[in-house]
Protein backbone atom coordinates (compact mmCIF):
# COMPACT_ATOMS: atom_id res chain seq x y z
CA UNK A 1 0.00 0.00 0.00
CA UNK A 2 2.81 2.77 0.65
CA UNK A 3 4.10 1.85 -2.65
CA UNK A 4 0.94 2.72 -4.18
CA UNK A 5 0.83 6.03 -2.45
CA UNK A 6 4.55 6.99 -3.38
CA UNK A 7 3.48 6.11 -7.11
CA UNK A 8 0.57 8.41 -6.69
CA UNK A 9 1.93 11.01 -5.03
CA UNK A 10 4.64 11.46 -7.74
CA UNK A 11 1.46 11.86 -9.94
CA UNK A 12 0.55 14.84 -8.14
CA UNK A 13 -2.37 12.82 -6.51
CA UNK A 14 -2.67 13.66 -2.73
CA UNK A 15 -4.71 14.75 -0.05
CA UNK A 16 -2.59 18.25 0.33
CA UNK A 17 -1.81 20.92 -2.47
CA UNK A 18 -0.14 22.89 -0.16
CA UNK A 19 3.61 22.95 0.62
CA UNK A 20 3.41 19.71 3.32
CA UNK A 21 3.33 16.33 2.18
CA UNK A 22 0.37 14.19 2.60
CA UNK A 23 -0.39 10.84 1.42
CA UNK A 24 -4.03 9.57 -0.36
CA UNK A 25 -5.65 7.87 2.66
CA UNK A 26 -5.20 3.95 3.44
CA UNK A 27 -8.57 3.77 3.43
CA UNK A 28 -8.94 5.33 -0.26
CA UNK A 29 -5.48 4.02 -2.09
CA UNK A 30 -6.32 0.84 -3.56
CA UNK A 31 -9.44 2.80 -5.42
CA UNK A 32 -7.04 5.53 -6.28
CA UNK A 33 -4.52 3.48 -7.79
CA UNK A 34 -7.20 1.40 -9.71
CA UNK A 35 -8.36 4.51 -10.66
CA UNK A 36 -5.50 6.25 -12.20
CA UNK A 37 -2.47 3.95 -13.20
CA UNK A 38 -4.08 1.91 -16.09
CA UNK A 39 -0.95 -0.49 -16.91
CA UNK A 40 1.65 -2.08 -14.83
CA UNK A 41 4.91 -2.52 -16.61
CA UNK A 42 8.13 -5.00 -16.49
CA UNK A 43 10.51 -3.38 -18.43
CA UNK A 44 13.22 -5.01 -20.22
CA UNK A 45 16.92 -4.19 -21.42
CA UNK A 46 15.92 -3.21 -24.62
CA UNK A 47 13.28 -1.27 -24.04
CA UNK A 48 10.39 -4.03 -24.66
CA UNK A 49 7.31 -4.13 -22.02
CA UNK A 50 4.84 -6.86 -20.52
CA UNK A 51 1.94 -6.25 -18.71
CA UNK A 52 2.33 -7.48 -14.97
CA UNK A 53 -0.54 -6.24 -12.48
CA UNK A 54 1.95 -7.03 -9.60
CA UNK A 55 4.89 -5.13 -10.59
CA UNK A 56 4.48 -3.16 -7.34
CA UNK A 57 5.71 -5.67 -5.78
CA UNK A 58 8.98 -6.20 -7.46
CA UNK A 59 11.60 -4.98 -4.68
CA UNK A 60 14.09 -3.05 -6.56
CA UNK A 61 17.09 -3.31 -4.17
CA UNK A 62 16.80 -7.23 -4.87
CA UNK A 63 16.50 -6.51 -8.59
CA UNK A 64 19.49 -4.04 -8.60
CA UNK A 65 21.30 -7.05 -6.64
CA UNK A 66 20.48 -9.47 -8.96
CA UNK A 67 21.84 -7.30 -11.69
CA UNK A 68 25.45 -6.73 -9.89
CA UNK A 69 25.18 -10.86 -9.51
CA UNK A 70 24.91 -11.26 -14.14
CA UNK A 71 21.47 -11.26 -13.97
CA UNK A 72 18.38 -10.15 -15.22
CA UNK A 73 17.21 -7.19 -13.43
CA UNK A 74 13.45 -6.26 -14.02
CA UNK A 75 12.29 -2.44 -14.21
CA UNK A 76 8.93 -2.04 -13.03
CA UNK A 77 7.23 1.15 -14.53
CA UNK A 78 3.29 1.66 -13.95
CA UNK A 79 1.66 3.92 -16.90
CA UNK A 80 -0.90 6.64 -14.79
CA UNK A 81 -3.72 9.14 -16.52
CA UNK A 82 -4.49 12.27 -15.06
CA UNK A 83 -6.47 15.18 -16.44
CA UNK A 84 -6.52 13.52 -19.90
CA UNK A 85 -2.16 13.60 -19.79
CA UNK A 86 -0.05 10.18 -19.28
CA UNK A 87 2.79 9.82 -16.80
CA UNK A 88 4.99 7.11 -16.81
CA UNK A 89 6.11 6.21 -13.08
CA UNK A 90 9.65 4.52 -12.49
CA UNK A 91 10.77 3.45 -9.14
CA UNK A 92 14.48 3.82 -8.45
CA UNK A 93 16.81 3.37 -5.23
CA UNK A 94 20.37 4.57 -4.13
CA UNK A 95 22.76 5.17 -1.69
CA UNK A 96 22.43 8.39 0.88
CA UNK A 97 25.02 9.17 3.48
CA UNK A 98 24.30 6.58 6.30
CA UNK A 99 21.92 4.32 4.30
CA UNK A 100 19.24 3.74 1.30
CA UNK A 101 17.22 6.83 -0.51
CA UNK A 102 14.85 5.69 -2.99
CA UNK A 103 12.56 7.59 -5.52
CA UNK A 104 9.30 7.13 -7.60
CA UNK A 105 9.86 9.65 -10.61
CA UNK A 106 6.99 10.65 -13.08
CA UNK A 107 7.78 11.58 -16.26
CA UNK A 108 6.02 12.08 -19.57
CA UNK A 109 6.95 10.52 -23.26
CA UNK A 110 9.83 13.04 -23.14
CA UNK A 111 11.53 12.12 -20.52
CA UNK A 112 10.78 14.91 -18.46
CA UNK A 113 9.96 14.90 -15.22
CA UNK A 114 6.22 15.60 -13.87
CA UNK A 115 6.49 15.10 -10.35
CA UNK A 116 8.81 12.98 -7.71
CA UNK A 117 8.44 11.80 -4.30
CA UNK A 118 11.90 10.66 -2.32
CA UNK A 119 12.28 9.20 0.99
CA UNK A 120 15.18 7.87 3.23
CA UNK A 121 16.29 5.07 5.22
CA UNK A 122 18.06 7.26 7.75
CA UNK A 123 19.87 10.43 6.77
CA UNK A 124 20.30 13.49 8.92
CA UNK A 125 17.28 15.30 10.33
CA UNK A 126 17.29 18.54 9.03
CA UNK A 127 19.91 18.18 6.11
CA UNK A 128 19.88 15.29 4.00
CA UNK A 129 16.60 14.03 5.60
CA UNK A 130 14.84 16.95 3.61
CA UNK A 131 15.43 15.12 0.23
CA UNK A 132 11.60 13.99 1.36
CA UNK A 133 9.82 17.42 1.63
CA UNK A 134 7.82 19.19 -0.79
CA UNK A 135 10.48 22.18 -1.40
CA UNK A 136 13.00 19.90 -2.18
CA UNK A 137 10.56 17.60 -4.46
CA UNK A 138 9.19 20.24 -6.58
CA UNK A 139 11.99 21.78 -7.79
CA UNK A 140 12.35 18.66 -9.87
CA UNK A 141 9.13 19.14 -11.74
CA UNK A 142 9.96 20.59 -15.67
CA UNK A 143 13.04 19.33 -15.28
CA UNK A 144 14.40 17.23 -18.28
CA UNK A 145 16.67 13.99 -18.32
CA UNK A 146 17.69 14.42 -21.96
CA UNK A 147 19.58 16.98 -24.16
CA UNK A 148 18.38 18.48 -27.01
CA UNK A 149 19.87 15.84 -28.88
CA UNK A 150 18.26 13.00 -27.13
CA UNK A 151 21.21 11.74 -24.74
CA UNK A 152 20.19 11.02 -21.52
CA UNK A 153 22.13 13.74 -18.99
CA UNK A 154 20.25 12.55 -15.51
CA UNK A 155 19.76 15.54 -13.08
CA UNK A 156 22.60 16.52 -10.66
CA UNK A 157 21.93 18.16 -7.18
CA UNK A 158 23.99 20.74 -7.11
CA UNK A 159 25.88 23.99 -4.93
CA UNK A 160 25.64 27.37 -6.71
CA UNK A 161 24.11 26.14 -9.66
CA UNK A 162 23.05 30.29 -10.30
CA UNK A 163 19.66 29.16 -10.25
CA UNK A 164 18.02 28.82 -6.45
CA UNK A 165 14.56 29.38 -7.52
CA UNK A 166 15.07 26.10 -10.41
CA UNK A 167 13.25 28.32 -13.22
CA UNK A 168 16.19 26.94 -15.72
CA UNK A 169 14.60 23.69 -16.30
CA UNK A 170 16.76 22.30 -19.47
CA UNK A 171 20.30 22.99 -17.16
CA UNK A 172 20.15 19.27 -16.04
CA UNK A 173 20.48 20.75 -11.95
CA UNK A 174 19.02 21.46 -8.81
CA UNK A 175 19.67 23.70 -6.22
CA UNK A 176 21.15 21.54 -3.16
CA UNK A 177 20.16 21.15 0.26
CA UNK A 178 22.51 23.12 2.39
CA UNK A 179 24.49 21.03 4.62
CA UNK A 180 23.86 17.31 2.57
CA UNK A 181 26.22 17.27 -0.15
CA UNK A 182 26.72 13.28 0.26
CA UNK A 183 23.34 12.78 0.29
CA UNK A 184 22.48 15.35 -2.92
CA UNK A 185 24.65 13.04 -4.64
CA UNK A 186 23.28 10.19 -3.90
CA UNK A 187 20.27 11.70 -5.30
CA UNK A 188 22.11 12.69 -8.88
CA UNK A 189 23.88 9.18 -8.85
CA UNK A 190 20.51 6.76 -8.36
CA UNK A 191 18.92 9.56 -11.25
CA UNK A 192 21.50 8.65 -13.39
CA UNK A 193 21.83 5.54 -12.96
CA UNK A 194 18.47 3.99 -12.85
CA UNK A 195 16.37 6.12 -14.78
CA UNK A 196 18.99 5.71 -17.77
CA UNK A 197 17.98 2.27 -17.57
CA UNK A 198 14.52 2.92 -18.88
CA UNK A 199 15.82 5.31 -22.20
CA UNK A 200 15.77 2.01 -24.67
CA UNK A 201 11.65 2.12 -23.59
CA UNK A 202 11.07 6.02 -23.79
CA UNK A 203 12.79 5.38 -27.25
CA UNK A 204 10.44 2.99 -28.84
CA UNK A 205 7.56 5.24 -27.51
CA UNK A 206 8.66 7.86 -30.16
Amino acid sequence: MEKQQNILYAMGINENEGTSREFVSTDKVGEEFSKYIKQQLVIDANGGSKEDTEAYLIDVKKEQAKAKNGGTRRLPLFVGEKDGKTFYIAPIRGKGLWDAIWAYVALDKDMVVQGTFFDHAGETPGLGANINQRFFMDDFTGEHLLSDTGVFKGIAVTKGNNDPKNLDKVDHEVDAIAGSTITGDGVSAMLKADLKLYLPYFKNLK
